[in-house]
């Protein structure tokens, strides 16, 4: 009795030591919430550094759990997982933890669980909690009609400055240079229809139009030029998840099968390690990165069975055809596959779906609390051959219509270690493996090791490794990181990716290499203030620029310095501060610099129903090499990082309106201007006479 009284008082007084730090961040409000999430999607924004990117999937998963959190005490593996934001070893100890010592009493009582920081918990708060009462998991028809919710989204953005492309051609202009403009308006459309229920059911169709596409006319008689929709169910009986339509498939370390966003090197070293979800409803805009088809992960106690089939229409351009009989082509060569997803001009339209692919895959994996081992194939077909143009540094590259790739991943936990890997082997023989460590040797002190080996005759399509390269081939790299809490308020990050390819690449016309080195020193004095202070070095070899009887690799050498600033004056506005500066060494041809300083000002006042975000950034660089990208907030569900070169300034400002408990609307104002240009974009269809440009957008949500 006196030893269980003892456990009793033991536990109140770590819950009242904990509190004065716990308080400080748990979530009061919807504004602190909405915060939150911005600061995870920065994060993960940043891994992309493109103004093309598309992290929708990951806005999704966070916006529901902001309504929906999930209950610790009953969340399980897999849902904790697919959080995104909790490691194997965090996730492993906090089952443990309900194991040994019943349900969670408190949210105080994670930090008396092992790698359950303040800077975790703070991330994980606005999308969970902690109760004893359950919900009935049994799924009601009745109940869904009754309490499913209705969501419409509709966005529309453009560019107000008169682009190239938009001047309406005389009819030689149409005859000779069937390229040479843009076939539609430039308004850029996005729409979106939902249904959910909790977490068992999501049914939703999507249309949208890019900008310079047509609507409802010409070429795109049909209305938008890109559909997306799918039904799924979830955590029904042994169905884990079922979809019909369009998905994400994701296993493993990504070497089989990973058709979706992956996190990459970031500021936080551990995310190098994959966490697969497996299959999940595809939501997004981006017209590649999905199968089209049926998909399900079905679960009996710790199997799981995954399958899945696609079959859909993809770009590529055209290099071999005939003329059937009918008149209709057959398209039996191509030169490349397309990804960008546009169609507003002629050549494009033409490549518009011109191949068929099908790819059949299947996974099973065992599951327990600390093991996770499974086994994956992806089986692809192609209608036509892919016909790359003949280059030593493409040779071994996938060309042909089939592909077959095969492989084996495990995740173990053993006490704070976690150790993980997927092998895989490709039709053509080429092998890749990866091999990873996480040690939290402390609370305070966590380690990584990756290592990763891909053949330079290893091809897939459909993987997303961590590499440098897009895909992974041709590629050997071992990379090493750590993240420690070296004071109350100081936190530092770090890693080293030293990598080399054995064989050519298109910028590199011998075997080449180089390294990435990053720190990171966060230092949060107060829980009003933060900033940090961060190194990065970029070194890698491609070929020289200067004109020679001889090709040869020269050194190209990136770094960059950034100091980030937060503080919040008053319960409304928070101000940001960002201070950027690149730095590129060329050992032939002169260096350059880029330098950017952005200021934000952030008002949410709680329970008001308007908020606004405004920017002013100045920036100066030579060209696009010295680049900097500065996350920028944007609209829900929408993204922008823009890229800022040469000299000038850009500001923008977003407003949102909740206009009634179930309508709100965005309006968000963004300018470049200048100061060195006459014209921007220069050469492309995008092409502005001027030194301005200017991009309204306009969203609406309505739920019922």
């Amino acid at each position: 009795m006196i030893k269980k009284v003892s456990y009793i008082f033991l536990f109140f007084l770590i819950v009242f030591k904990s509190n004065a730090q716990i308080d400080s961040i748990v979530p009061k409000n919807n504004e602190q919430v909405d915060e939150q999430i911005n600061q995870n999607i920065e994060l993960l924004s940043e891994q992309m550094q493109s103004e093309d990117g598309d992290i929708s999937n990951i806005t999704e998963i966070y916006t529901y759990l902001k309504k929906h959190p999930l209950n610790l005490n009953k969340a399980t593996k897999e849902e904790l997982a697919d959080m995104q934001l909790l490691s194997d070893i965090q996730i492993n100890n906090l089952i443990k933890h309900r194991e040994k010592n019943g349900y969670l009493m408190t949210i105080y009582e994670l930090q008396t669980i092992d790698g359950f920081d303040v800077t975790t918990i703070k991330k994980i708060l606005p999308f969970s909690y902690v109760s004893d009462n359950f919900n009935s998991t049994f799924f009601s028809t009745k109940e869904m009609f009754k309490d499913g919710k209705h969501e419409v989204v509709f966005r529309v953005q453009r560019i107000l400055e008169k682009q190239v492309g938009y001047f309406t051609p005389d009819s030689i202009t149409k005859a000779n240079k069937p390229n040479s403009y843009y076939l539609g308006d430039p308004n850029r459309v996005f729409a979106r229809y939902r249904f959910q229920y909790n977490n068992a059911v999501s049914v939703a169709i999507s249309g949208e139009k890019v900008a310079g596409e047509q609507l409802f006319k010409g070429t795109q008689k049909q209305g938008f030029d890109f559909y997306s929709g799918h039904i799924a169910v979830k955590n029904i009986k042994f169905i884990r998840t079922l979809v019909i339509g369009d998905y994400q498939a994701t296993f493993g370390q990504g070497l089989t099968i990973w058709q979706g966003f992956a996190f990459g090197k970031s500021a936080s070293p551990m995310n190098v390690k994959r966490s697969a979800i497996g299959i999940k409803p595809y939501y997004s805009f981006d017209e590649n990165r999905f199968f089209r088809g049926a998909a399900g992960t079905f679960k009996i106690k710790n199997f799981e069975l995954s399958g899945l089939v696609s079959y859909k229409k993809i770009d590529a351009n055209t290099t071999l055809a005939d003329t059937l009989a009918n008149g209709e082509i057959d398209v039996v060569g191509v030169s490349s596959l397309e990804t960008g997803g546009l169609h507003n001009t002629n050549s494009l339209i033409q490549d518009k779906g011109a191949i068929t692919q099908t790819i059949l895959g299947a996974n099973a994996a065992y599951n327990k609390r600390n093991l996770h081992v499974a086994v994956t194939a992806q089986n692809m077909n192609l209608s036509a051959d892919l016909i790359s143009t003949p280059s030593l540094y493409n040779k071994y590259n996938f060309q042909g219509k089939h592909n077959f790739v095969g492989g084996a991943d495990y995740s173990y936990v053993v006490k704070n270690a976690n150790l993980y890997g997927e092998f895989s082997v490709s039709e053509s023989g080429g092998k890749a493996f990866c091999q990873g460590l996480i040690l939290a040797l402390d609370p305070k002190l966590t380690f990584i090791s990756h290592y990763r080996h891909f053949d330079k005759d290893f091809q897939n399509l459909y993987g997303n490794a961590l590499s440098e390269n897009t895909l992974p081939q041709n590629e050997k790299g071992i990379y090493i990181g750590m993240e420690a809490k070296l004071f109350k308020a100081f936190t530092l990050s770090m890693f080293l990716d030293q990598y080399k390819f054995d064989w050519l690449k298109s910028s590199a016309s011998a075997p080449s290499g180089g390294r990435d080195i990053f720190t990171q020193l966060n230092y949060t004095p107060t829980k009003k203030i933060d900033m940090y202070v961060r190194f990065r070095h970029r070194t890698k070899y491609q070929n020289s620029t200067v004109d020679n009887y001889y090709d040869y690799l020269s050194p190209y050498v990136q770094q960059n310095v950034r100091y980030n600033f937060s503080a919040q004056i008053s319960p409304e506005i928070k101000i940001k501060s960002r201070i950027e500066y690149t730095h590129i060494i060329k050992s032939d041809a002169p260096n350059e610099d880029g330098a950017a300083f952005a200021q934000d000002v952030i008002y949410k006042k709680l329970n008001s129903p308007f908020s606004f975000t405004v920017r002013y950034a100045v920036f100066d660089s030579k060209s696009y090499d010295s680049r900097l990208y500065i996350y920028e907030n944007d609209v829900l569900y929408g993204y922008s990082v823009p890229a800022l070169y040469y000299k000038g300034q850009r500001a923008y400002a977003l407003v949102n309106w909740d206009i009634t408990r179930n309508f709100e609307i965005w309006v968000r104002v963004a300018q470049t201007i200048l100061d060195n240009k006459t014209v921007m974009q220069e050469g492309s269809l995008n092409q502005i006479n001027g030194n301005k440009r200017t991009e309204v957008k306009f969203q609406m949500r309505l739920k019922f």
